[in-house]
């Protein structure tokens, strides 16, 4: 018998409303190339919740890892992904195969395998030398905040799923790796 199969999301796939404000959108048409493959491909969707969101709100400023790295932080997002494991077992425990996590390339919470790191931090209007700050933020080779605490939690549970960087820059890439899953 075949399993159904489910997808974890992160929030701002699904909505990208919930990103830091841009001067200027980007829109993605490859985004619903994502998702149309999703549902052509019968693959049920969880969306997780934005810890950025829920903590800083929409008039955030763009952060680096560092800034988001605080006990308080991490046990909110440790505390936002407990729904999304109890769903992660009922759903294993009735024959559906969680295919795969999907975080966002780049992001200081929701990276998987790349982040945002810098000495961003402080009052910009009374930084002497903001441009100097600004030039620390690089992308790194790491987890976000969230994803390095989801990681523990199914380690503590003894759960091994594959997670994924959607890569909306590189969208076929990420595409691919979806194909090979499912």
């Amino acid at each position: 018998m075949n399993k159904e199969k489910i997808i974890i999301l992160s929030h701002c796939i699904l909505n990208d409303k919930s990103k830091v404000k841009k001067i200027e959108k980007d829109p993605n048409p490859d985004v619903l190339s994502f998702i149309q493959l999703l549902i052509e491909n019968d693959i049920g969707i969880v969306q997780m919740p934005c810890p950025e969101l829920i903590c800083y709100g929409l008039n955030r400023w763009g952060h680096v890892k560092e800034q988001y790295d605080h006990p308080h932080y991490r046990k909110m997002c440790r505390k936002l992904f407990l729904p999304i494991l109890d769903q992660i077992i009922e759903y294993s425990a009735n024959n559906y195969e969680v295919v795969a996590l999907v975080g966002i390339y780049g992001s200081p919470t929701c990276g998987i395998y790349r982040t945002c790191s810098g000495k961003w931090g402080g009052e910009l209007g009374s930084n002497p030398d903001i441009k100097s700050t600004i030039s620390t933020v690089t992308g790194i080779e790491e987890s976000g905040v969230f994803m390095e605490e989801i990681q523990k939690i199914l380690e503590e549970n003894n759960i091994e799923l594959k997670m994924i960087d959607f890569n909306k820059e590189d969208m076929n890439e990420t595409i691919e790796k979806i194909k090979e899953l499912i």
